[in-house]
């Protein structure tokens, strides 16, 4: 990983990622979608140091329109904005960078510790499942995700369905039954790259173009100045509590499928500021929120690939696109990966490593040009997304079928966001399918057709009533949280 080609992939990643966090209407996700293209013709290890970077710089790129503009770059910044942008309106804008940068570093490099720890033994531990372990846990994993992620737990639940159901186009993979082969062109099933690249960019272009482009855009404050790193010696003694207990919180909602760093900064604000002994201070630009926030979002980054690479299960949507590379590049995860592929794994720790530190550096160098960037005018920034999706996705297999794809898949993610349906769970579900599938299949053949076969492991049982529970308690809190605002509202009218 310390080639020269290596290097300058990883450091053009990290540019790349930063300038698509720090943008509004451009995302973490986007960017990996409309990358993933351009590693088609690199190793599978260099391929994953250009996502790896993008991923990494992206979720720190957010701090700097969420501290300069109120704006928060993405979901996993939403938590900065609350000290950084009154820091940024009291002359401190300087400080407040520094400090979030320093502390996005700190975060990520223990997560990539623990990300080098936990994730061999737990892949040891992995090997001893079987297919009806297998098919438990992937179900879990999904049925969690759908019940998380977004407000009604019924459209979560349609939209991990749908995801699952649009796996299975194509021809079966024990049997070789056609599904849903209504053209020859789905005779192979969706690619992963248009289907992502239409719901994560294009509905952005969409919704864009729907909305309009409001003509009184903020323009970022670039009258600032850092010194040092943010904080001084004193005030980095000072936040150390909330340093390591903030990176904790992110480190143990990365492990967790489909929560991510959008909640994970959310989480770790709000338990710095019960924990403070200045809670009335949280909101009026002090680094201790910055602290927690930066720290946690970034801390989840490293973690987030634990279930990636020991079970095959993505994090979240950046891990699922990720995964989707690894199975472009031939490249098998799960438990197996850390025996067969083990220099593979290694380069991926080095990679962790390697670009969080560019990231240091790239954003505290080129802070003031990234700044300047962001004042490029969003009616030329979208044609230019929209004419890298299109190029991409022909580039994947030289077919218009897969533009068409694209487009399709971008109308329907507009349309989710629209009527508000999580695109999280549609994500999930369509990377995770096939596992659920072939593993379901599997286990039925071990148990000579009975479904029952599959509470005789205990691990597949637990993680069977624990889907059943997720689904139970979800739609049991919607029912009651529906009813607490009614009553509410009948009560404002009285």
């Amino acid at each position: 990983m310390l080639t020269f080609e290596s290097l300058l992939i990883m450091l053009l990643g990290t540019i790349a990622g930063v300038l698509f966090g720090a943008i509004p209407g451009l995302t973490t996700t986007m960017g990996v979608a409309i990358m993933l293209p351009i590693t088609f013709g690199m190793s599978p290890i260099n391929a994953m140091a250009l996502l790896i970077a993008i991923y990494i710089a992206g979720n720190s790129g957010g701090l700097i329109t969420a501290i300069l503009l109120k704006i928060p770059g993405t979901p996993a910044n939403v938590a900065t904005t609350f000290d950084g942008a009154p820091m940024a309106e009291n002359g401190e804008a300087g400080k407040a960078l520094g400090t979030g940068i320093l502390v996005s570093v700190i975060g990520t490099l223990l997560s990539v510790l623990t990300l080098i720890f936990i994730a061999r033994p737990i892949s040891a531990v992995a090997l001893q499942f079987g297919p009806f372990e297998m098919f438990a846990i992937t179900l879990f994993a999904l049925t969690l995700i759908s019940t998380l992620v977004g407000d009604n737990v019924l459209k979560g639940l349609m939209a991990g369905v749908a995801g699952v159901t649009l796996s299975l186009i194509g021809f079966a993979p024990i049997g070789g039954a056609a599904r849903f082969v209504f053209i020859p062109d789905l005779s192979a099933g969706i690619n992963m790259l248009p289907l992502l690249m239409g719901l994560f960019a294009v509905s952005e272009v969409i919704k864009m173009a729907a909305e309009g482009i409001p003509k009184n855009e903020k323009v970022a404050n670039m009258s600032f100045k850092i010194r040092g790193f943010g904080m001084t010696l004193a005030e980095f003694k000072q936040q150390f509590v909330n340093l390591i207990r903030s990176s904790l919180i992110g480190i143990g909602v990365g492990i967790m499928p489909g929560i991510g760093s959008a909640t994970s900064n959310v989480v770790a604000y709000s338990v710095a500021k019960s924990q403070s002994k200045y809670p009335e201070k949280f909101g009026t630009g002090i680094i201790d929120g910055i602290v927690a926030s930066e720290s946690s979002n970034s801390a989840t980054l490293g973690s987030a690939m634990i279930p990636v690479l020991t079970l095959g299960i993505p994090a979240d949507t950046v891990t699922a696109v990720m995964m989707g590379a690894l199975m472009i590049h031939g490249v098998t995860v799960g438990p197996l990966l850390f025996e067969t592929s083990g220099v593979f794994v290694y380069g991926i720790f080095a990679t962790y490593i390697i670009c969080t530190i560019l990231l240091g550096v790239v954003m505290y160098g080129g802070m003031r040009g990234f700044v300047r960037i962001l004042a490029v005018p969003k009616h030329i920034l979208m044609p230019l997304v929209l004419v890298l999706c299109i190029v991409g996705a022909f580039a994947a297999n030289f077919r218009i079928f897969d533009v068409w794809i694209t487009l399709i898949f971008g109308i329907i993610g507009f349309l989710m966001v629209k009527f508000k349906y999580p695109m999280t769970p549609l994500i999930m579900g369509f990377v995770l399918g096939g596992i659920l599938e072939l593993n379901l299949v599997r286990g039925l053949s071990f148990a000579r057709g009975s479904f029952w076969g599959f509470f005789d492991s205990n691990i597949a049982a637990f993680f069977l009533v624990a889907s059943v529970l997720s689904v139970v308690w979800s739609v049991y809190k919607g029912v009651r949280d529906s009813r607490k605002a009614k009553a509410a509202a009948a009560a404002n009218k009285g």
